[in-house]
């Protein structure tokens, strides 16, 4: 089985949206909220800009996840030295397979090579599943922060806690 991470292309813009429904669909049976959708720009210049990933298993999507370097509204303060993984979606036949822990080691080397401090996530503050999920993968439980300003945020920050996690390289 090999496994790779790569930059998305644009021609993978209907993939990643059909895995954005599949993770909502999916969070809709799991949990008591879920995402609202995307925005198809923002997700075009994650494209463009290099920051929209893609995990293949053996030549197939499996999974898909954006970085940022920014996340200020989310980690105030805190907001330098980092990479900021988001929207890690997991292909239904491929759950189980720890795509967190393939990111996570693929993180630590895209920081080593420029000069980032911390890979950072966050989930929704009372989703103790994930909480506990991602602790286990080495993440840092560090807090929760109560979104105030969402403004260019997608939909479902607005009027959520959220529990903060990092891993210190």
């Amino acid at each position: 089985m090999q496994i790779q991470v790569l930059n998305s292309q644009h021609s993978d813009l209907d993939t990643i949206f059909q895995f954005y429904d599949m993770a909502v669909e999916h969070q809709k049976k799991v949990f008591n909220k879920h995402w609202q959708g995307f925005n198809k720009e923002l997700i075009e210049t994650e494209i463009t800009d290099s920051r929209q990933y893609k995990i293949l298993v053996d030549d197939e999507v499996a999974c898909i996840f954006a970085i940022t370097f920014d996340d200020k509204l989310i980690w105030g303060n805190r907001d330098k030295d980092s990479i900021y993984i988001h929207r890690i979606v997991t292909h239904p036949e491929f759950r189980g397979y720890s795509f967190v822990k393939e990111i996570i080691k693929w993180a630590k080397v895209f920081a080593a090579k420029n000069g980032i401090k911390f890979i950072r996530m966050d989930t929704w503050a009372d989703n103790d599943k994930l909480l506990e999920y991602y602790t286990s993968c080495g993440f840092d439980y560090v807090g929760v922060v109560t979104m105030e300003q969402t403004e260019g945020l997608p939909k479902h920050y607005e009027g959520i806690s959220l529990s903060l996690f990092e891993i210190k390289v």
